[in-house]
């Protein structure tokens, strides 16, 4: 099991999860400008990570890696006992992805909108307030748990990663005292700290 990635990017989540998991697997770095190459491309025609290899599957979208994953190791609790707690993991994991993920897009290709410099301040002025929004939903869900549906699933990872994202990019998150601990301690994790350090990151 072979999984493409760029340092701190999305690919971090499903990492995450799968030392979670205990599962051996591969790391395999990929430059920003080798996404675009025909080489990588062949992986993944979008051009993005993740892309994770397993044997003859050459699988893309965190959320349908995080999917295949727990559908390998259901043992490992990550996705919900029932239809019910499954379906909650689902909303939040979407939440983080469609929501959250999808919202950072603007700050981090903002050059691809306007070369004008006020406009681009302006542009990422606006999407850290909509960044506020969505993670104050989130604080709010947090509230008296300590992970997002009440069991640690594949939808913490992506969170935290996208709350690492927050905080490079100096988004205030100031406040949110539930997130803050949920932050805390996913961090403190030693699997994450495993997977932070095999990226270079800790």
């Amino acid at each position: 099991m072979k999984l493409y990635y760029l340092p701190g990017a999305c690919p971090l989540v499903s990492q995450i999860v799968m030392e979670w998991m205990g599962l051996s697997y591969e790391l395999e770095a990929v430059e920003r400008d080798a996404l675009k190459k025909p080489e990588f491309l062949k992986l993944n025609p979008v051009g993005s990570v993740p892309v994770l290899v397993d044997g003859d599957l050459v699988l893309t979208q965190s959320v349908a890696i995080l999917e295949y994953l727990n559908e390998l190791h259901p043992e490992a609790g990550l996705h919900g006992a029932d239809v019910v707690e499954r379906a909650e993991v689902r909303r939040w994991l979407s939440f983080a992805n469609a929501d959250l993920h999808r919202t950072f897009a603007m700050i981090f290709g903002v050059q691809a909108y306007s070369s004008d410099a006020e406009i681009q301040k302006l542009l990422i002025d606006k999407t850290s307030e909509r960044l506020r929004f969505l993670f104050g939903i989130a604080d709010k869900q947090l509230e008296g748990k300590d992970w997002l549906t009440g069991k640690r699933s594949i939808a913490d990872p992506y969170l935290y990663v996208v709350s690492r994202w927050a905080r490079a990019k100096e988004v205030d998150l100031s406040g949110m005292d539930n997130l803050k601990r949920f932050f805390e301690r996913v961090d403190a994790d030693p699997a994450v700290q495993t997977a932070l350090k095999k990226q270079g990151l800790a």
